[in-house]
């Protein structure tokens, strides 16, 4: 591995300024104002809730945005992922070497509170770009050349990032894995009992041709970097786009498709988000008529009629759960969104949730192609 990952510090989005992309962050999803930059064309604006921090990029200037790359996108989008690494300098040499584009070479930043070293590389996942952050000799509560913001404390609903999905082309996650491998020290992590690498697991889909793939990525033991899904379409012969093809075609190609948001009472954060005005997205009605599902649900200490009333999914046996909602796009091009999920001793994703979780972003998918 060239430049192995220590941990996720922020993930950057690029949006036109006047896009409620911030505020709705705060007003919904309980994010507080971290610390802000204004300078060059730009307002990049850090929030935090917990240990997740989202940069939000309004505006485009003559130069590229402090930590990060100007996409030139035609949608808003999450188009960075900044990692902290050991020496951001040796890194970006180091993945230069392998050939990567490094459209920002090292760069120094420092104000009152120290300094920080970082460099832009670009991904083969369309416009995501890949920042790599040295901030050891900085102190702030960000990082230099951002002004901290005064904030009262979030009610708390998401403690960190869980994971990461990208939205890849058909038959392209070998070439991403083998990529996220040589260049940041990713490893397959199985999602089924003898899955193959190159094939990851695929869901079939309910009726008809088509479904996804699914493959996923673990950073480098001791590292805390979030899991990496990528997820693809299944070829198959169908009039109608799925969830990640109509991803592809609004976002005008591969990306980060959403992000799992870790909530220590899945419950409480649906009943926030909902009660702030938030959207989520209902699961596929026979979900919680399923054999054996409410036995499940009552097993894991909740009440069946009330996790169905919040779209919340849950799976797992044995003492171990793993609950989970998706949130509708926060973009009016209907690309991205966020997923909140709780876990109960469970580490991997789950198969009957990854089905339910398909079939209903899939639902969503073909009520905005019929509006």
């Amino acid at each position: 591995m060239a430049a192995p990952a220590r941990r996720l510090c922020h993930i950057a989005f690029h949006a036109p300024a006047g896009l409620p992309l911030a505020r709705d962050l705060q007003r919904l999803f309980g994010f507080q104002p971290l610390a802000v930059r204004e300078a060059d064309g730009w307002r990049q604006l850090a929030l935090r809730s917990g240990d997740a921090v989202f940069l939000v990029n309004e505006g485009a200037g003559p130069a590229e945005p402090l930590y990060g790359l100007d996409p030139h996108h035609a949608v808003p989008s999450a188009t960075n992922l900044c990692f902290d690494v050991a020496d951001a300098g040796a890194a970006a040499r180091a993945l230069a070497a392998l050939g990567c584009s490094v459209p920002v070479p090292p760069v120094s930043v420092r104000d009152g509170q120290g300094a920080a070293t970082y460099a832009v590389i670009s991904s083969p996942a369309g416009n995501l770009s890949l920042t790599l952050l040295d901030r050891t000799g900085f102190c702030g509560p960000f990082l230099p050349g951002f002004r901290p913001v005064p904030s009262a404390p979030g009610p708390g609903w998401v403690s960190h990032v869980d994971h990461l999905t990208l939205a890849c082309t058909p038959s392209s996650s070998p070439k991403l894995m083998r990529w996220f491998h040589d260049c940041l020290g990713f490893h397959h992590l199985p999602l089924s009992p003898g899955e193959d690498p190159e094939l990851g697991l695929e869901v079939a889909a309910e009726s008809g041709p088509g479904g996804l793939r699914l493959t996923a990525l673990r950073a480098p033991t001791g590292s805390a970097v979030p899991t990496l899904l990528l997820a693809e379409s299944l070829l198959g012969v169908t009039s109608r786009q799925d969830q990640v093809q109509q991803f592809l075609a609004r976002n005008g190609g591969p990306g980060l498709q959403h992000v799992g948001l870790y909530t220590p009472n899945i419950m409480k954060a649906t009943e926030g988000v909902v009660g702030a005005g938030g959207q989520l997205l209902t699961p596929p009605e026979a979900y919680y008529q399923q054999p054996g599902k409410e036995k499940q649900i009552l097993a894991a200490g909740l009440e069946p009629s009330l996790l169905a009333r919040q779209g919340v999914l849950l799976d797992g046996d044995r003492g171990k759960f793993l609950l989970q909602v998706f949130t509708k796009s926060l973009f009016a091009e209907d690309t991205f969104f966020l997923e909140l999920i709780q876990r109960q001793g469970a580490t991997g994703f789950g198969q009957g949730n990854i089905r339910a979780l398909w079939q209903s972003v899939q639902e969503q998918a073909a009520r905005v192609q019929e509006a």
